[in-house]
Order: structure tokens, then sequence, then C-alpha cells
């Protein structure tokens, strides 16, 4: 199965972007920026648009960090960057935002996994 949802987690030096899901699934938990895959887009092409669409962000250059199988069903593709821009504006699918270092995240309530995900995402970044 091809991933049907992607997700990306911006990485700006020692810190992440984490969102807090406004509806379902994971209404209030934190979590990377993503969605659903649409048709005639490739998987990369979902993590671009999804990030523009939930903040007003540019995503370039995305690399894949892993898939994951998600108790909603979703196949979801993570991928992590450091090459992005513009100005952050939330959608209303976003209940809050914060930059955090992945070790301030314990006391979160969080989607599954978030810390493994997170610490492969940074390793990605770790010789650069």
């Amino acid at each position: 199965m091809e991933p049907n949802a992607a997700s990306v987690a911006l990485i700006d030096g020692d810190k992440v972007l984490l969102i807090q899901r406004a509806f379902e699934p994971y209404r209030g938990l934190w979590t990377l920026p993503g969605g659903r895959h649409e048709p005639d887009e490739t998987i990369d092409d979902t993590a671009i648009r999804e990030i523009w669409e939930e903040l007003a962000i540019d995503v370039f250059n995305p690399k894949p960090v892993m898939a994951m199988r998600l108790s909603t069903g979703f196949l979801l593709q993570v991928f992590a960057t450091r090459d992005f821009s513009g100005e952050l504006h939330p959608s209303p699918e976003i209940a809050d935002w914060r930059w955090l270092r992945p070790d301030e995240i314990a006391g979160l309530a969080t989607t599954p996994d978030l810390d493994d995900v997170l610490a492969r995402a940074f390793a990605l970044f770790s010789g650069s």
C-alpha cells in the first residue's frame, strides 16, 4: 500500500514546529503538521501542499524519514526539512502551535511514537 497521508517535521536549529490538532483524528493532540493525500499528486506533493494549507509555509526539499501505519487506517509518510520559508499563519485545523526542542515534548499529549519520529527526523540532519 502506498502512503495516503504525509506530515513534515519543520526543523529550525534544535527546534521543531508542532501543532495541536483542532479536529479528529487526534483532536487535541500535539503532532507534526500534515494531512491526506489527494489523487494525482505524489506523496512529496502532499507534504508540501498540506504545510501550505495548514500554515502558509513553503516547504522545499522534504526528506523522507519513515512511513508508519496509524490506527486511523492511514499509512503516513513522514518527511523532514530545514528548507522552508514564509510567515506562519495557522488554519482553523490548528488549535495551537509551538516551536519546541524534542526534549520539551514529554509533558504534552502527543500522537503515538512522536518522540521516535522526531529522533529520526533530527538524525537526518545530525551531520549538517
